[in-house]
């Protein structure tokens, strides 16, 4: 069981969704079915390992020990994530915009691009009481209903501090890049990225060619997923130099050519979050 839940709307541009992953209840899957392939990302993320375990798979991950702990903070990803697990597995995933993260806490996310940490490391008692909460809650809707409880009226507060707008973000990349620009007396170029980076993590290079890929695959996924596409026609619609332009981007946000993306997505299990995002 896997779902993508969208957070109430006075969350909307501090949580981008809930993801639950649940193989607990069904037949057992086979070794390359218990990979979890995820593409580089600018958000960052709480990982709850309900039941089960959660095991490193790849490198650039951070921990002394390859099997994760049941509660992890993940930040922004500049490069594709493989994790594994060793049986069934209940997952629940808080993904938030990390500029978002970065008001609520005071965060920097610039030094925790790829990196995971112990969630106690970083986040203060009245996050660590949640964490626990999370994890004994008899269900994902409850769990879903502890978060949302917990962070709208700190997000409320957040919001109003540094101008954060009401409803839900269109384009948060562009309106991150405006809100640096307009933050502070300070202008200049250098300055607009050193926000961008301490809020986001990446630079804004990075997070635009993010969002146009993200974009198109989400215009573009069940052409996708039927095998009935072309790639040139795909890179000239987004704004690529060329189809080699299109297919390099590709292959350093998720590790694969398109052609190779289209497939997996349609035929291998471990790459379920590119069927379910939206």
């Amino acid at each position: 069981m896997t779902r993508l839940i969208a957070p109430r709307l006075a969350l909307a541009s501090c949580v981008r969704a809930f993801l639950v992953r649940d193989t607990t209840g069904c037949a057992p899957l086979t070794p390359g079915q218990r990979l979890n392939r995820f593409p580089a990302a600018p958000m960052c993320s709480v990982v709850w390992t309900i039941s089960g375990e959660l095991e490193a798979a790849a490198p650039g991950l951070t921990l002394a020990d390859v099997r994760m702990p049941s509660v992890l903070f993940g930040g922004p990803r500049s490069l594709p994530l493989v994790s594994y697990n060793p049986g069934p597995v209940h997952s629940f995933v808080l993904m938030f915009y990390p500029s978002a993260l970065h008001a609520l806490t005071g965060i920097a996310m610039g030094p925790l691009l790829d990196q995971f940490q112990l969630f106690e490391v970083l986040f203060d008692a009245e996050w660590q009481a949640l964490s626990q909460a999370v994890l004994a809650a008899p269900d994902d809707e409850a769990r879903v209903a502890l978060v949302e409880s917990f962070l709208a009226p700190r997000w409320q507060v957040a919001r109003q501090r540094d101008d954060q707008p009401a409803s839900a973000i269109q384009d948060w990349v562009r309106r991150l890049g405006v809100q640096a620009a307009s933050n502070g007396l300070a202008s200049g170029a250098r300055n607009i990225e050193r926000r961008i980076k301490a809020w986001a993590g990446q630079p804004m290079r990075t997070l635009l060619r993010m969002r146009r890929a993200e974009q198109l695959f989400l215009d573009e996924r069940d052409a996708m997923l039927k095998g009935n596409i072309s790639w040139s026609d795909i890179a000239a619609q987004g704004g690529y130099a060329d189809q080699a332009h299109f297919c390099r981007e590709v292959r350093d946000i998720t590790g694969l050519s398109p052609t190779e993306l289209a497939r997996a997505s349609r035929d291998d299990e471990s790459y379920w979050i590119y069927r379910i995002w939206s």
